[in-house]
């Protein structure tokens, strides 16, 4: 913990309007403070129990963009950010980073877009070259959603402090895994990462924390214990079963 650039998250509620539909998501009411003992910390539960909101809050409140980007991006499609942000209390450690990314997935065209713009105007890079160089000889918006994901991540592989909510959601199986040996090499090499995820591929990530927000508290969880897995797990080894009780269910309410 000693190496990771945020330690510790505490949340004060007292800055938390009574009203707020905050203190309705149960994992969230009830965290006062969350340690971030390792170098990889997932975030794992279903949908709705505050795993994004959290992510993005301590996104925020560490400076970055709200829709996505490196610490110097600024652009805003759509104010949607969760007043948690303003609750949120960062301990950090003795290092700052000086290199890192949010990621969304649900606004990476229009982060892969200022991308472009940065490009033009030569704020972030300074030629053409470099900038096709990073991101693998071709622009963000030439290549596939995909692509362009793992291009973009690969582009900015150098120690810091990387959240990424739900990278997966456009990312196969074969490019799940070529992400997270990507992970496991950086993190073994100082970065630091908070991902908020549903893949069985990300949450088997080697000596990450898995913190579930299932069960209406967050709590430590084993790669076997999580639902994404399980389901997973089910699903492959009884499919037709599983199939054929869905199916039935469907008929039974039509």
């Amino acid at each position: 913990m000693e190496q990771n650039y945020i330690r510790r998250v505490t949340v004060d509620w007292d800055r938390v309007e009574r009203k707020s539909y905050l203190r309705s998501i149960p994992a969230l009411s009830r965290l006062q403070s969350l340690e971030l003992a390792r170098p990889v910390t997932l975030f794992a539960g279903e949908n709705g129990t505050g795993k994004s909101t959290l992510l993005e809050a301590i996104a925020v409140a560490y400076g970055f963009n709200p829709e996505g980007g490196t610490l110097n991006y600024r652009f805003s499609t759509y104010d949607d950010v969760s007043p948690l942000s303003e609750a949120i209390q960062l301990s950090k450690g003795y290092r700052k980073a000086k290199w890192g990314y949010f990621f969304r997935a649900e606004s990476f065209f229009n982060l892969a877009s200022k991308a472009e713009d940065y490009r033009k105007s030569d704020i972030w890079v300074k030629s053409k070259e470099e900038y096709y160089r990073r991101y693998g000889g071709r622009a963000l918006h030439e290549q596939s959603h995909g692509e362009s994901f793992l291009s973009f991540f690969q582009g900015n592989d150098r120690p810091g402090l990387y959240l990424m909510d739900e990278p997966e959601a456009s990312l196969s199986p074969q490019r799940q895994l070529a992400l997270l040996a990507q992970i496991v090499r950086m993190a073994q090499e100082g970065a630091q990462f908070l991902i908020a995820t549903h893949s069985p591929i990300l949450l088997g990530i080697p000596d990450a924390e898995i913190l579930s927000f299932d069960e209406g508290v967050i709590h430590p969880c084993q790669f076997e214990q999580t639902e994404s897995v399980q389901i997973f797990r089910l699903f492959l080894n009884r499919k037709e079963e599983v199939l054929r009780q869905l199916l039935e269910e469907k008929e039974e309410t039509l």
